[in-house]
């Protein structure tokens, strides 16, 4: 299995309503350190994908920015809204409150 295909594999299994950091996902496909990896294999995800890229945000609880991706921040915002996930009024979501307690299958 490639480093995508496992990246892929851990953020599908982020249940609805949670999110997850860049960096607690490279954590968890063995990849400590690589979080910027983790954000390159979901940049090449569909924003339709089966794939929930919109629970993957960044250690300061904030929704990153692309440059070349324009409005895709606004897209995630609006995701994670519709799972119930509240951003303060600037834009940092709780990861005390909403951070996937990660616990993996396969």
């Amino acid at each position: 299995m490639s480093a995508y295909e496992t990246i892929y594999n851990i953020v599908r299994q982020i249940p609805y309503g949670q999110v997850a950091t860049y960096g607690q996902v490279a954590d968890l496909a063995n990849l400590p350190g690589r979080a910027r990896f983790v954000g390159y294999a979901l940049y090449r995800v569909a924003p339709d994908s089966d794939i929930p890229w919109h629970r993957v945000i960044n250690a300061k609880g904030e929704i990153s920015e692309s440059p070349v991706r324009y409005g895709s921040d606004y897209l995630q915002r609006s995701l994670l809204e519709a799972e119930g996930i509240q951003l303060s009024p600037q834009g940092k979501i709780s990861l005390r409150k909403y951070r996937w307690r990660s616990e993996l299958k396969g």
